[in-house]
């Protein structure tokens, strides 16, 4: 098996679709003698940002002089993204090596009746044996999907984080935030301590009861809504919850300035290039975590974490690209995602006239993403991810009218990509979002093509 074929197996295993459970990938984890068991772990779940979460705490670890394994999904090019070392992605040729090792073990799984590893479970099994044998330590590993089935729920972690709650994957997470949270929460384990930026009152609930049952420490960062939330049936709980915030400074199109007031310290005046508040609340999340390892011995300095910061890169998430006109990309993929975009292009572009490309899977909740972003927009180009699940144009475009009369249907990206460039004017902002499948292509059409 060269790299080719490897891409050519997953590609294989992606048509199988997702299959919850955590049998097969216990059973594949001990056929590669359990390497899970030997591994320190964070482990990130959340709606949305526990891949930029992830990256934090990776790039804070490695800063700190550790050699910090972090898994995350989806990619935007290339599967070796997904597996970082150190601050670098896994070589294809030891990818390679890997899955010749793994794909066997996964056949003699499907002969022997307990059914083939998903996509999501090969590549998590990979990662795990991947950092055991590299003797990473610690090991970042962001959830793929839910929480309580998801693949890498078979660890024991040192802290669990878990970002935020809201509606998205609801085939297979449930129709309500209740529902929704209780499968999150599922990661929640035995005495482990358990972070989170939650702010949505429901899902609050559920993950304080679930700590207190488990005797799960818990901490709470709060946000800079959290003074409106109703949280009177929660009064024993948020006192200890609540013990770390963050404070906006200054922000610009270069990175944005912060403070963070933890359990044991106050961090003053970081910086961190990710745009949008939402990151502050993430880069909290990571600080809060960082204050839990050092409870295991790990030596994480104010000036590592200061460097951590400031270093970091999570391409494709609020992301400027370009300049005359300004190009912005953004992987939202659901309601919650869409309003913290839309709430980002107001601070950051107060005043100026916006294109909106979008490009959104079948499965999302697309008309309430159209009717959060397209009142922002001067003109809405409709368009359609290279992805088997890609919402048909027509549907996302009579929704689109609802609010805009500029809308325009350009079938693929690439050709949605150059319309936009043909009619903003050098002082307007165009911004591609629905999809992390969209900005992968867009950013591959800009490096390649133009």
């Amino acid at each position: 098996m060269d790299y080719r074929g490897v891409q050519a197996y997953l590609s294989e295993l992606t048509s199988s679709g997702v299959k919850l459970g955590l049998g097969r990938i216990k059973e594949f984890l001990k056929r590669l003698d359990n390497p899970h068991h030997h591994l320190r772990v964070i482990h990130v779940g959340g709606t949305n940002g526990k891949g930029s979460t992830t990256a934090i705490l990776g790039s804070i670890l490695n800063a700190a002089g550790y050699k910090a394994g972090v898994y995350t999904s989806p990619h935007l090019y290339d599967y070796t993204e997904r597996f970082c070392l150190g601050g670098k992605k896994i070589n294809p040729a030891r990818l390679t090596e890997l899955f010749t090792l793994v794909s066997p073990l996964a056949s003699q799984m499907a002969a022997e009746g307990y059914g083939h590893p998903t996509e999501f479970e090969v590549l998590t099994a990979v990662a795990l044996r991947y950092f055991y044998e590299a003797k990473a330590d610690p090991v970042v590993l962001e959830v793929g999907l839910g929480g309580s089935l998801d693949a890498t729920n078979v660890v024991e972690p040192m802290v669990s984080l878990i970002t935020n709650v809201s509606v998205d994957h609801t085939e297979y997470l449930g129709r309500t935030v209740k529902e929704i949270a209780l499968n999150k929460a599922g990661i929640i384990k035995e005495k482990v301590p358990l972070i989170t930026a939650c702010d949505e009152r429901q899902a609050l609930a559920v993950i304080f009861s679930l700590c207190r049952q488990k005797k799960a420490p818990l901490f709470w960062i709060k946000s800079q809504a959290a003074g409106a939330l109703n949280l009177t049936p929660l009064p024993r709980q948020v006192p200890a919850a609540g013990q770390v915030s963050w404070e906006s400074k200054n922000f610009s199109l270069s990175g944005q300035t912060f403070t963070v007031k933890g359990r044991k310290d106050i961090y003053e005046d970081l910086f961190i290039p990710l745009l949008g508040c939402y990151q502050l609340s993430n880069a909290a999340l990571a600080i809060a975590a960082i204050e839990v390892l050092r409870e295991f011995g790990y030596k994480v300095s104010k000036q590592a974490i200061r460097q951590g910061l400031a270093t970091v890169r999570w391409p494709g998430r609020f992301e400027i690209i370009r300049q005359n006109p300004t190009v912005v990309v953004d992987g939202s993929h659901n309601h919650a995602g869409a309003k913290n975009l839309r709430e980002a292009l107001d601070d950051y572009f107060k005043g100026k006239e916006i294109i909106m490309v979008l490009g959104v899977l079948k499965d999302k909740e697309y008309p309430k993403m159209v009717a959060e972003l397209a009142l922002r927009a001067k003109a809405v180009i409709i368009t359609k991810p290279r992805n088997p699940r890609a919402l048909d144009c027509r549907l996302l475009a009579t929704e689109a009218v609802k609010y805009v009369n500029q809308v325009l249907i350009k079938e693929t990206v690439p050709a949605a990509l150059h319309q936009a460039l043909k009619v903003a004017r050098p002082e307007e902002v165009i911004c591609f979002t629905g999809s992390l499948y969209l900005v992968a292509e867009v950013l591959s059409e800009l490096q390649n093509n133009l």
